[in-house]
Formats: structure tokens, C-alpha cells, sequence
């Protein structure tokens, strides 16, 4: 009977922290990195980046609180989002209409940047101390890499957009980090 009370008090406890515990750490961390949406609807295209944005707080981010040659979940929380309607290319990779979680792997000179079939509820392990990313390798639809701009001002908010002017791109900037990543029909 005693095992049967304690295996019951186990349940209640594991229960408290799914249903609970979790729905309010996830609400706590955004606030301090709140979600985005950025959007582009225009020659027949319709897409969409849904991301949390991290504040850079007078800390250094590429290459330390966001490590070099390691995955990140690109922005903070689940990891971002990228919806496409239609077939597009990433540089002159052809990415099928559909929605994709967006990793990247930071570096000095490059990122490679990688659309992945699919999308986990938490971009990092609980039990890693969030230095494990939720990302499975063998998800990844494509992966291309984009060389490194150096910002002369500093971004303080994690951004995610998109700049369509000769050539459609999805702009990803922080810190004084930039990179371009193409996007054709």
C-alpha cells in the first residue's frame, strides 16, 4: 500500500510540472525574449518566420554566449519557424512549400543555415542546460552557407527579416553579425 501512495505522489508531481511547471517557464523566458513574426506576401509569394528575439544586453554573442561551429536554435525558446505556400530556392536549393524549423550554425567567417522537416516543441534539452539543441540532423530538407556580414553598429534585438529589393532575402541580424540568405522562385 505504501508503494502504491508513493507512486501516486509521483504521478501528481510529474503531472504538476508538465501541465504547470513547463507552461510557465515557457511564459517567463518570453518575456525577456518576446516572439516575432515577420512576413512577406508579394509576386505570388507568401511567407513567414515566426521567431523569439533575444536582447543582446551588453553582451558579446557570436562566438560566446552563442557559440561558434555549434547548432543553435536561432533566436530563443521553440525553435523559429519558416512557412513557405509555394515551392521557393534557398540560394539554388529547391525548398518545397510547407512549413520547416530554421537552425543555424554560427562561425566566424560563415553560418550554415538549415531548414529541418521537423519541428520540436523546445529548441533545446532540459537536461543539457539548454547547450543541447531538440534538432535531429537527418530532418534537414536543405542546407546552404552564407558568409558572415560585420554590422558597424551593434543589433540589440535578436531580428528576423525579410528584404526584397534587386533579390528577395531573409535577413537575419544581431549583435554586429548579419547574414543574407537568398531566396528565389
Amino acid at each position: 500500500m505504501k508503494i502504491f501512495k508513493w507512486l501516486a505522489a509521483l504521478v501528481v508531481v510529474i503531472l504538476l510540472v508538465l501541465f504547470v511547471g513547463m507552461p510557465y517557464m515557457q511564459q517567463q523566458t518570453k518575456k525577456h525574449s518576446p516572439e516575432k513574426i515577420s512576413s512577406f506576401q508579394q509576386n505570388g509569394l507568401d511567407l513567414e518566420v515566426k521567431y523569439s528575439s533575444p536582447s543582446k544586453k551588453g553582451r558579446v554573442i557570436f562566438g560566446e554566449l552563442v557559440p561558434y561551429d555549434l547548432v543553435w536554435r536561432t533566436g530563443a525558446n521553440e525553435p523559429t519557424t519558416f512557412t513557405t505556400k509555394t515551392d521557393i530556392k534557398i540560394i539554388d536549393k529547391k525548398l518545397n512549400a510547407g512549413t520547416y524549423s530554421l537552425w543555424t550554425i554560427p562561425g566566424e567567417q560563415s553560418w550554415k543555415v538549415m531548414f529541418n522537416e521537423e519541428i520540436p516543441d523546445w529548441g533545446v534539452t532540459v537536461l543539457s542546460g539548454g547547450k543541447e539543441t531538440t534538432r535531429d540532423e537527418a530532418a534537414d530538407f536543405i542546407r546552404v552557407e552564407i558568409p558572415v556580414k560585420k554590422l558597424s553598429e551593434p543589433v540589440e534585438n535578436f531580428t528576423i527579416d525579410f528584404e526584397n529589393s534587386k533579390q528577395l532575402n531573409l535577413i537575419l541580424s544581431w549583435d554586429d553579425t548579419q547574414i543574407v540568405v537568398p531566396i528565389n522562385k
